[in-house]
């Protein structure tokens, strides 16, 4: 078993890893509240807090200790955790990655002459699981629609790609609406060349040409500032205009795993 981290595999850099244990779900926040005269605490829910993963690694042997202290530093930079969160990928579960890195310090133990073991400590502030390959889903009509999601066991934040033409006005607006949720775009000015996306899992909304390049901020379109998510299984969608032309809707899953 190994990893890959930043696309570069454990095995690549000399490493032997294996996990030593896996969480079922990243770890809880329960908020709760003590009330005069009430046994226990009032419960008010609870949801994920941050994940961490860790991963017990072995340096093969080396021919001296200089070569070891020179893999140990091509690890470092590897792995170095002032490059910000990245993709961490295990060859038992390669069908989806978690944005990390690492959170302690690493010492490594000397097995023998030339060789050493440690433990990795992999930080996740996002405790979720994404899909390397996920679902999207293209929309090219008004009307009902039903997408199914089948990757992942959780509530998705998906994006939405929105292709049409807006004219300034309060009466003209395209309205998407996930399973009984509105995203009303309204007043908005969006040319035929030009893609409005609303990326539900950052809560904003941009417009951008045809290279991508963004344009301007489009979070003044949305009537509420209401973002809906994806369930695993069945979704209704509905697409509604008024005064407006509605070209395509692609919506890219963001499926994941608690």
């Amino acid at each position: 078993m190994g990893f890959s981290y930043d696309d570069i595999s454990s095995k690549s850099m000399g490493l032997k890893a294996r996990l030593t244990s896996w969480q079922v779900c990243g770890g809880m926040r329960n908020f709760t509240t003590n009330v005069p005269g009430k046994y226990g605490v009032t419960d008010f829910g609870a949801d994920f807090d941050y994940r961490e993963i860790n991963v017990a690694c072995n340096i093969y042997p080396k021919h001296s200790f200089s070569a070891l202290v020179s893999t140990l530093d091509e690890l470092s930079t590897w792995l170095d955790p002032m490059q910000g969160l990245k993709e961490l990928v295990f060859d038992d579960v390669p069908d989806r990655y978690f944005m990390a890195r690492l959170n302690e310090k690493v010492d490594c133990e000397r097995l023998i002459r030339f060789a050493g073991s440690f433990n990795l400590k992999f930080f996740c502030p996002d405790p979720f699981a994404y899909a390397i390959t996920d679902e999207n889903y293209l929309i090219e009509s008004e009307g009902d629609h039903t997408v199914t999601r089948l990757t992942g066991n959780v509530d998705s934040n998906p994006m939405y790609r929105l292709k049409g033409i807006i004219t300034s006005g309060v009466n003209n607006s395209i309205s998407v609406t996930t399973n009984g949720l509105e995203m009303k775009i309204v007043n908005a000015v969006l040319l035929a060349e030009e893609t409005l996306v609303i990326d539900t899992g950052k809560m904003t909304a941009y417009v951008e040409d045809e290279n991508g390049i963004i344009l301007r901020n489009a979070l003044p379109y949305l009537e509420d500032i209401d973002f809906p998510s994806l369930h695993v299984g069945t979704n209704t969608l509905a697409i509604t205009t008024n005064n407006a032309v509605f070209t395509a809707l692609e919506i890219k899953a963001r499926s994941r795993w608690r």
